[in-house]
């Protein structure tokens, strides 16, 4: 049983890690800022679901607040920590950059500075797709360069990985970033397209389809994103001067894995299953690309199998009525048809 730290444990990853961890008996420090990106109750709704456990303590902290971050990290001497906390959102940083270099970056440092000072046995923290930028290359793997992001969360999140290394290599922290393919499942955010698809289908509304539908995600299902966290987790990167340095890797005890299916699915046939799960066509405005958008994403998961041994298998056409099953229930309400 160890004390893990879990930030952004009122977020949509952090709420489904903390809850993980916990089951399995460690005792877990939850900090979010709690903001108001969206819907607050959505968090406080999964902050009750935590709330439960003995082992659970939750504190509302901005990362940004170096004071308050230095002061729990002295507190609570974590032995692991999991770093989710983060300004999400590749849309929302063309519009409110600062929000993204508040918490992407100077959290980051206060987070890495806690780490450091309390000789944190591994940190492992949420990178994300969008680091691959104006990539072509599919499946994107570790092994590429990723030095031409296309949004500022993209080179935020880029950045994040640079200043891992140099704690790693400087300080001999182990770190572990994780790059994720579109996360969705139940309680997901209300800015992704799951949510807002599943919302606006079932009240009526049009949806906007960007790029006229001619795009592709790898949808990975949440529970296949918090197995890949809790297992890197427990396995923590070592120094080795004799490994070749290289995008993913490094002489420092520094590791890159992706978590995605794998499997990229077309954009109509994503709004297709939710049409289906809630037997309702969705009405669609089909709108150009958007700026910041790519138009693919794959992810090569061979590094995070060879090293953990798992990668994603849940399918959409699994995992996506889980999630409108979720919303259904919670929001307590149902789709009715439209007619053609």
């Amino acid at each position: 049983m160890a004390t893990i730290l879990v930030t952004g444990a009122a977020g949509f990853i952090g709420y489904h890690v903390a809850r993980t961890l916990l089951e399995q008996g460690h005792i877990v420090i939850g900090i979010d800022n709690l903001n108001t990106y969206y819907d607050v109750s959505l968090k406080h709704g999964r902050l009750a679901e935590l709330n439960p456990y003995s082992q659970f303590t939750f504190h509302q902290l901005d990362i940004a607040e170096r004071d308050g971050v230095q002061h729990l990290f002295a507190r609570y001497t974590p032995q692991r920590v999991v770093h989710l906390a983060a300004q999400a959102g590749v849309r929302y940083s063309l519009h409110n950059p600062h929000a993204y270099a508040d918490s992407n970056l100077v959290g980051f440092v206060n987070i890495l500075e806690g780490c450091r000072h309390q000789y944190v046995e591994h940190l492992v923290f949420a990178s994300s797709s969008s680091v691959y930028g104006a990539n072509r290359q599919l499946p994107y793997a570790v092994s590429q360069n990723v030095d031409h992001p296309l949004s500022l969360y993209a080179a935020t999140k880029k950045a994040n990985e640079l200043m891992a290394h140099t704690y790693s290599h400087l300080y001999g922290l182990p770190t572990t970033g994780l790059r994720f393919f579109t996360v969705y499942g139940p309680w997901g955010r209300p800015d992704m397209a799951p949510f807002k698809f599943t919302k606006a289908i079932i009240e009526g509304r049009t949806i906007d389809v960007y790029n006229y539908g001619r795009m592709r995600r790898d949808f990975t299902y949440i529970d296949d994103i918090v197995e890949g966290v809790v297992r890197t987790l427990h396995h923590i990167p070592e120094a080795n001067q004799t490994e070749a340095t290289g995008p993913g890797h490094s002489h420092a005890p520094y590791r890159i894995y992706n978590i995605g299916n794998g499997r990229p699915v077309e954009l109509m046939r994503f709004i297709e299953v939710i049409e289906n799960c809630l037997d309702t066509k969705a009405k669609k405005n089909m709108i150009p690309l958007q700026p910041g958008d790519v138009l693919e994403t794959c992810a090569d998961v061979t590094a995070l199998q060879q090293t953990v041994g798992f990668s994603p298998t849940t399918p959409l056409e699994l995992g996506l009525p889980r999630f409108i099953n979720w919303y259904q229930d919670y929001y307590q309400t149902e789709a009715l048809p439209l007619s053609a």
